[in-house]
């Protein structure tokens, strides 16, 4: 009788192929998952920008700031100068510092869906652009 220690090349094989199957199945769950978390982060961290510049505008004289104006007042970090839970942040003002908007881009396919936006009147949209927003959701609000 053949006293053999270990596992055989088969077993192994065997082995590698349940552990690509498995991982097949699950890789693109965790990428969704990821997804909708950026985009709820993307969410909240444009409702924060939101308040920001309320407080913003009731402390410099009746106009809202760029993003570096509410960082200089401390009222935002740093992190949202770069990218920030997958997305890219920005402001733009309107000429005479009384209107703004806020939006939200993602900073790749992998890391989100959808684009949002938002005014002064605080409410988070999906973006404009029809392929940043779902099919036929383009500026409406977001639940």
């Amino acid at each position: 009788m053949k006293n053999s220690k270990g596992f055989s090349l088969l077993e192994l094989l065997i082995v590698v192929a349940i552990i690509l199957i498995i991982a097949t199945i699950a890789i693109p769950s965790l990428l969704r998952s990821r997804q909708a978390a950026n985009e709820s982060a993307a969410v909240a961290n444009v409702r924060t920008i939101n308040t920001a510049e309320v407080t913003y505008l009731s402390g410099s004289g009746g106009t809202y700031g760029l993003m570096a104006d509410l960082i200089g007042a401390r009222l935002l970090d740093d992190t949202f100068t770069g990218t920030k839970a997958g997305y890219n942040y920005g402001i733009t003002l309107d000429v005479t510092g009384q209107d703004y908007t806020v939006s939200a881009t993602p900073a790749s396919t992998n890391t989100g869906r959808y684009g949002y936006y938002s005014t002064p009147d605080a409410v988070v949209r999906y973006s404009t652009v029809s392929t940043l927003a779902p099919a036929g959701q383009t500026g409406r609000s977001v639940q």
